[in-house]
C-alpha cells in the first residue's frame, strides 16, 4: 500500500519521510494544503508502535491544521510533523538539529512549532538549523488551554443553558503541557475534575 492509498490521505500536497541515521531520526512531515499560505503545524514526538501509526497521525493532524488555521482567519495552510521516539529518552540536541535541517529543505512550505513531546527549548534548538519556526518566545500551551475552556463555555451554554462551568464535572484525558494549564483554568472556574493520563506520575502532579 502506498501513501496515496492510505485511508487518511486527503489530497495532501506533500508527505516527506525524513531519516538521519547519525541522529537516529525517523520523522514524517505532512503538508496538507498551502492554498491560504505556507503549511503550519507543530512537531509531535511520540513513541508510535509502528510507522503506519505515525503516518496515520500526521495525515490526520495536518488536515485538521488546514481547517484550524482557516477558521482562525490566518494566511496559513495546514501541516504537521511527527518524530518517532519517546521524548523522555530519545530526544536530544542532535535529533532536533537533524529535524530542523529536514524542515529547512522544504524551503518554507512548512513551518513547525511546539506540540506534544516538544518544549519551547526544543523549538529553539530546531531553530538553530531551520528558519521556519513559530513560537520561539512563548509556549502556546496556555493559549491552547484557554481556547479549549472558551469552547467548553460555549458548549455548556448551548447544551445546558449554563452561564459558567462552576459545578460541572469535566474529564481531562492527558495532562501534558496543555492539559495541566487546562486543569488549572477549569479548577479556577469551579469545575469538578476527573483526570487521566498514561503517565501516572503526571496525574499526581496536577
Amino acid at each position: 500500500m502506498t501513501v496515496f492509498d492510505h485511508a487518511e490521505f486527503d489530497s495532501h500536497e506533500q508527505v516527506v519521510f525524513c531519516r538521519d541515521a547519525a541522529a537516529d531520526l525517523f520523522a514524517i512531515i505532512a503538508v496538507h494544503s498551502t492554498t491560504l499560505g505556507p503549511a503550519a503545524g507543530g512537531c509531535r514526538i511520540w513513541p508510535y508502535k509502528s510507522y503506519d501509526e505515525a503516518l496515520t497521525d500526521v495525515l490526520r493532524l495536518s488536515k485538521a491544521m488546514s481547517y484550524k488555521n482557516a477558521m482562525a482567519g490566518l494566511a496559513l495552510g495546514g501541516g504537521k510533523a511527527v518524530i518517532i521516539g519517546d521524548p523522555r529518552t530519545a530526544k536530544n540536541a542532535q535529533l532536533l538539529y537533524a529535524f530542523g535541517r529536514c524542515v529547512q529543505q522544504l524551503g518554507g512550505r512548512y513551518w513547525t512549532a511546539e506540540d506534544v513531546g516538544t518544549t519551547l527549548h526544543d523549538i529553539h534548538l530546531i531553530g538553530e538549523t531551520c528558519d521556519y519556526v513559530f513560537g520561539t518566545t512563548v509556549s502556546p500551551s496556555r493559549f491552547t488551554a484557554r481556547g479549549v475552556v472558551e469552547g467548553m463555555r460555549a458548549a455548556a451554554l448551548h447544551k445546558l443553558g449554563a452561564t459558567s462551568l462552576e459545578g460541572l464535572t469535566v474529564a481531562v484525558q492527558g495532562v501534558g503541557s496543555v492539559g495541566r494549564h487546562l486543569c488549572e483554568l477549569l479548577y479556577e472556574a469551579g469545575a469538578q475534575l476527573i483526570v487521566a493520563d498514561i503517565n501516572e506520575a503526571a496525574t499526581r502532579e496536577v
